[in-house]
């Protein structure tokens, strides 16, 4: 038995930040965004009584409309994100709600912005088990609510929105989940993180009036890692799998910065055709950012395109997998 992926719907919310908005904010401009990252504008979610959850809410009930399938048909949701509506409940179990999945289980996974492959393995998991034949693996990521907009070196990067995906089972061994390789250093954790608001350093006053309740990122060593690390495991899965870059028809690989997606696919050699690409408009949606790329570009994806999806994020933890698209 083998998984696939036999359905995809995402969500944004309609308000948009672009960058002349952004050079209202801080001191930066248009030229300076998109010569160093390459974004344009970016959803954000503006409601501030609204979570993660909503967005996952939106794309959760558009992939169940898109593919037919039952609430009540649902084995498992898992909701891969960074950014919990709260501490507890989980994300997951506010979605299933949100969803009318009274039948299913649900809960939180995080592994940052490599979350969605890392969920989509544990759901291939479940599936060539036997356990579930019916898994849902949502990312759902209102970065905003994490983003200092005094930081000029951040708050530019990110945008808010959720893509969904429906695992099932799958007899036919020339489709679906291939294989995949997940890594993790925790050298990364100086360079990318939220200093206070976990159990190490809880909010108070003075770790909101020092910022430090917002997300840091030391960038240069992050692109440094990103590059060289989703590169290796790339080519890791690659290779163990017999793929050249000729034979593999796109790379997707998590929209973090556009620099960073462009020194990935010249180290690899793939043609900047054979990338899929969506950054300009979604910003860095973390865990959400692959399934939103896949989203916008089903329209293009044929069956049996074999896919190599590859993302990096804070731990440091990044990963690969191979796919051969069923939809």
């Amino acid at each position: 038995m083998n998984a696939r992926i036999s359905g995809i719907a995402s969500y944004v919310p309609s308000d948009v930040l672009d960058n002349e908005m952004l050079s209202q904010m801080v001191d930066t401009n248009d030229e300076w965004i998109m010569t160093r990252v390459g974004i344009k504008s970016r959803p954000i979610l503006k409601d501030s009584d609204k979570g993660s959850s909503y967005l996952g809410i939106q794309a959760v009930n558009k992939l169940l409309a898109e593919t037919g399938t039952s609430a009540d048909d649902i084995d498992v949701l898992i909701c891969a994100t960074s950014n919990p509506d709260y501490r507890f409940p989980s994300t997951g179990s506010i979605i299933a709600q949100g969803c009318g999945l009274t039948k299913a289980y649900s809960y939180d996974m995080e592994a940052a912005c490599a979350g969605f492959l890392v969920a989509l393995q544990e759901a291939r998991a479940y599936i060539c088990s036997g356990i579930y034949k019916k898994v849902v693996v949502v990312a759902a990521e209102k970065m905003s609510s994490m983003v200092n907009y005094k930081d000029r070196s951040t708050c530019p990067l990110f945008g808010d929105g959720a893509g969904a995906v429906l695992v099932e089972p799958t007899e036919d061994k020339n489709v679906g989940i291939i294989d995949a390789a997940f890594h993790i250093d925790g050298v990364g954790r100086e360079h990318l993180l939220m200093v206070a608001g976990g159990s190490a350093k809880p909010t108070t006053h003075a770790t909101v009036d020092a910022g430090e309740n917002f997300l840091f990122q030391d960038g240069r060593a992050v692109y440094r890692h990103a590059v060289t690390d989703m590169y290796t495991v790339t080519q890791e899965v690659m290779e163990r799998n017999g793929l050249t870059v000729d034979t593999v028809d796109y790379l997707v690989p998590h929209q973090a910065n556009l620099r960073i997606i462009e020194a990935v696919a010249q180290r690899a050699n793939f043609p900047m055709e054979k990338v899929l690409v969506n950054i300009e408009h979604t910003g860095n949606t973390s865990a959400a950012s692959i399934p939103l790329c896949l989203d916008e570009y089903k329209g293009t994806l044929k069956k049996g395109d074999r896919i190599m999806l590859t993302a990096f994020g804070a731990g440091f933890t990044w990963g690969a997998m191979y796919l051969i698209w069923d939809i």
